[in-house]
């Protein structure tokens, strides 16, 4: 069992984009499937499908990782900033900008996860989750 069911997503996005995998399946859980659809919202990831898989019909989170025409992943890093042993929680004017605005904050909120954009516009702050580029 892995003891941040986040980072470990992460890390899976980080290593198959590494190695040019066209997806990479992983367990699901809601808060990784939405943490996926707000990547394919962004443009991240080119697809999100949730699938059941194996012998046990275990639900598996397929994500179909997004290439340029070179073989460049659509992101170049991904971050987890609040751990198990670290939370990070910040107020709405406190969200910090990754890259100037050219990357994006994930973020835990009372209304639902959403993007550092969406959290501004909103005016709601919440925990920050990861940072991807």
């Amino acid at each position: 069992m892995v003891s941040d069911p986040i980072s470990d997503m992460l890390a899976r996005l980080r290593n198959a984009a590494l190695a040019r995998h066209e997806l990479t399946r992983l367990p699901s859980s809601k808060l990784k499937t939405s943490i996926a659809q707000l990547l394919k919202a962004e443009g991240y990831v080119a697809d999100v499908r949730t699938e059941e898989w194996g012998e046990g019909k275990h639900q598996m989170l397929t994500i179909v990782l997004k290439y340029s025409n070179e073989r460049e992943s659509a992101f170049r890093g991904m971050r987890r900033v609040s751990r198990a042993g670290r939370r990070v929680y910040v107020r709405h004017d406190q969200i910090p900008r990754v890259l100037s605005g050219l990357g994006v904050s994930i973020l835990s909120t009372s209304h639902g996860l959403m993007t550092d954009k969406e959290a501004r516009r909103r005016k709601v702050g919440g925990e920050l989750l990861c940072e991807v580029w």
